[in-house]
């Protein structure tokens, strides 16, 4: 039986569509889309697509030929996931010139030699090669608090955990993919259960979409593993309610960005030989998501130890599980919504120091950081009875974070990208000289617990 499709992904004009517009309807509403018209003037478009529409495979091993990269045997099994193989870049596309050959019948070996469909993943290329500008990140998906918060700090220390080389604890989520035709990505849900964006550079993909409404519908009895590959043989005994599946599709074309929103089960599969830059992301949009991710695989995590349960470092062992498995922990994620609240109110007390009149509605950027704000507020009222930063022995302090040039370099990055947003300029040039003022007005500036947190961002909100 094929699959039950019951609806298509829509294509809008990006160009026309306003910040607030995608927000509202795609963001808030968690509803896939496809942006048309956001490539043109990319660098990559150009360097990485040859004169034919097929990528240039040489201007690849030329430029970043060196560069070692993780890639994926679409034929192979391992896990969950397709099986990894690390190579360079040279010799990645050495063997993909080597099967487009062997497809062509001018493999002088017969074929014996080319070996299987290879697929270029989650490449770091932006942190690999800052200074080459290969694209800019579409407006709409610029309040990426992940990456803004990576570029400046790790989302996790402990060093039996972290890894530089580690797929999930890494440097950041924005990604190059590569793949000839046939090479495909089995059934997921995204990391963290992000946003995550696809632009297609060049080639064809087919989506196929599944609705977080459904998603227990691919899922064995056990809600412990889920189905692999739709296309295959889907062992009923053990996914007994795989048929009542309906899925929406999309083919999408070159030029154009699929934005895949939180918990949207997906499979992909590339039509024809294809280049893509990828970024996952969460803003306060989609928080929730990455809260309850958290909660659920603490829950497993710790149900999974039970019988250590009377032991002294029970809760370390718990948080150090959930740390390698989904890629922060209680202690990684207080952190990281603390350090967001202080640099969100950074710039809160920017934008009331730079208003002319006490009586003039807040801007548009302020808007922006009240529902930040009360996001992580609601996140916060949530994490409470776990008290996550509290039994760690968090303590976050608003003044040393000043001091922090890594912080001061977060809350210019959030504000600059807000005022492009907004198209207003009004942060960024009296960002510094606002912060020494700051202490006056706020009653809370240490931070140890989820409760501290709410209590400061209440301040901050009375004050502001």
């Amino acid at each position: 039986m094929g699959l039950k499709i019951g609806g298509r992904i829509e294509k809008v004009n990006g160009r026309q569509l306003t910040y607030n517009d995608f927000a509202e309807k795609y963001m808030a509403q968690n509803q896939p889309v496809v942006l048309k018209g956001l490539m043109d003037d990319w660098r990559a478009s150009k360097d990485w697509v040859s004169p034919t529409g097929k990528p240039n495979l040489p201007f690849f091993s030329t430029h970043f030929g060196k560069s070692k990269v993780q890639v994926a045997d679409c034929g192979t099994r391992e896990f969950t996931d397709q099986r990894r193989i690390e190579m360079t870049v040279a010799e990645f596309v050495d063997h993909w010139l080597r099967v487009s050959a062997a497809d062509k019948g001018n493999d002088s070996n017969g074929g014996a030699a080319v070996g299987c469909l290879l697929y270029l993943k989650d490449w770091h290329f932006v942190k690999e090669y800052p200074e080459y500008n290969a694209y800019r990140t579409p407006m709409d998906f610029s309040d990426d608090w992940l990456n803004f918060y990576l570029d400046k700090f790790r989302m996790h220390n402990d060093p039996d955990t972290y890894s530089e080389r580690n797929e999930i604890s890494c440097s950041d989520y924005r990604f190059v993919y590569m793949g000839s035709k046939g090479t495909w990505t089995p059934l997921h849900a995204d990391v963290f259960r992000s946003y995550s964006w696809s632009a297609n550079v060049c080639g064809k993909k087919q989506w196929y979409f599944l609705s977080p409404s459904q998603h227990r519908l691919v899922f064995d009895r056990n809600m412990k593993r889920s189905v692999y590959n739709i296309f295959a043989d889907v062992s009923q005994s053990k996914f007994p309610e795989f048929e009542k599946s309906i899925w929406w599709e999309c083919t999408q074309e070159e030029n154009e960005v699929i934005f895949v929103p939180s918990g949207w089960y997906h499979q992909v599969h590339n039509l024809e030989d294809t280049i893509s830059i990828n970024h996952n992301w969460f803003n306060g949009y989609n928080l929730s998501w990455v809260w309850d991710l958290l909660l659920k695989d603490y829950n497993e995590a710790s149900e999974y130890i039970e019988d250590l349960k009377g032991c002294e470092d029970f809760e370390e062992l718990c948080q150090r599980n959930l740390a390698a498995n989904t890629g922060m922990n209680f202690y990684d994620f207080f952190i990281f919504i603390v350090r967001f609240t202080f640099a969100n109110v950074v710039l809160l007390h920017t934008l009331s120091h730079g208003k002319k009149e006490t009586s003039q509605e807040p801007s548009e950027s302020m808007q922006h950081i009240y529902f930040n704000l009360e996001a992580i507020r609601s996140i916060s009222v949530k994490m409470k009875p776990i008290n996550a930063g509290d039994r760690q022995g968090v303590l976050l302090d608003l003044r040393k974070n000043l001091e922090d040039h890594s912080f001061i370099e977060l809350c210019a990055a959030v504000g600059k990208t807000y005022e492009l947003i907004h198209d207003q300029d009004e942060m960024t040039p009296a960002l510094l000289q606002c912060t020494d003022s700051l202490f006056t007005s706020l009653v809370r500036s240490q931070v140890q617990s989820s409760e501290d947190l709410v209590a400061f961002i209440d301040d901050a909100l009375t004050i502001y």
